[in-house]
């Protein structure tokens, strides 16, 4: 069998957690070993865990990593895919410069390729998930932090370096606080599951009464996105609150995106996507305000039709696609 149409592996490294599967043609998973990152460890630490997740996935699937016709490695963070480096990941501290591409090639012996996870999931989406048959959309992952892939006239988009659809770091509010990235009022900082976190416990320290109340102690972090979503599903104000403002925040950014590109469909997917019609529904009118009526009239928002394998499974087709193979 040609090494482009073999099985290959798929890497998807963002800020909370990782996932090494094998994936087969059309998109079929034949095996999925998911970690957390414990991103304060740093690179190499988490470089060493993830090579031997690797392993472990192949084993699963039951084929040799020499067998196998490449690596697609969706990560976050501002990639270089001409040089294969990682330049900087707001939400991996210490991944800086670091060349991952050639690390792993080094590892595993087979060709390696490399793309930012959301523009993986947005190619992802668009062949295999939501977006099947249309020209132009954009994928946006709520989760971490915010980040965005684009599909023009029907291929993917990375920009001159490989960057393009930094959409989490859109200005939203230019005295907004503070982002992981080091500017101010970033969509990221606004919207993302670690800006639910934070305004959660920002409200309950200034006096607002929530079932949440209990959870806050002295220091910081210890409500998530995910106690949010809970206490909000069970009717909380505070909680459906906060909901509200992330939902009319995201919703800005997703205006700026439709002025400017004028898709027919935006995928919403990551973790804090789980809310579902909860956080889209005010994310749409929020669109809808501050969006050109047409643009606005055109462009459908729905949930990820790939949901956590979206970046997995884009990051194979990648590999598959630069490898010269079927998808």
């Amino acid at each position: 069998m040609a090494r482009s149409n073999r099985p290959v592996v798929a890497i998807d490294l963002g800020g909370t957690k990782y996932i090494a599967a094998v994936i087969g043609t059309g998109g079929l998973v034949l095996s999925h070993v998911y970690c957390p990152t414990l991103s304060h460890e740093g690179p190499d630490k988490i470089i060493s865990r993830l090579v031997m997740s690797v392993h472990s996935a192949a084993r699963e699937a039951g084929v040799k990593l020499r067998d196998m016709g490449g690596v697609g490695v969706a990560a976050a963070g501002i990639i270089d895919i001409n040089r294969g480096l990682i330049t900087e990941a707001p939400n991996l501290p210490g991944w800086r410069n670091i060349p991952f591409r050639d690390l792993l090639k080094d590892e595993f012996k087979i060709p390696v390729f490399m793309l930012n996870d959301a523009s993986a999931s947005a190619l992802g989406e668009h062949r295999l998930g939501a977006g099947r048959g249309l020209d132009n959309l954009i994928y946006m992952t709520v989760s971490t932090g915010i980040g965005g892939g684009m599909i023009i006239n029907g291929e993917l988009y990375n920009g001159a370096d490989g960057t393009a659809a930094e959409v989490g770091h859109m200005i939203i509010q230019v005295d907004g606080p503070l982002c992981h990235c080091g500017h101010y009022g970033c969509l990221e900082a606004m919207a993302s599951g670690t800006a639910i976190a934070r305004m959660a416990e920002e409200r309950l320290r200034s006096g607002w009464k929530s079932i949440l109340s209990p959870m806050v102690k002295k220091g910081k972090g210890n409500i998530t996105a995910e106690d949010v979503a809970a206490a909000a599903k069970k009717g909380d104000v505070l909680a459906s609150q906060v909901i509200d403002d992330a939902a009319a925040y995201l919703g800005v950014g997703m205006a700026n995106l439709v002025n400017l590109f004028n898709p027919q469909m935006i995928v919403v997917g990551g973790g804090v996507s789980a809310l579902g019609e909860r956080l889209l529904r005010p994310a749409r009118k929020s669109m809808k305000q501050h969006a050109f009526k047409l643009p606005a009239g055109t462009v459908r928002v729905v949930k990820s039709a790939l949901g956590a394998d979206s970046g997995l499974i884009g990051a194979a087709l990648y590999a598959r696609q630069q490898a010269g193979g079927k998808p």
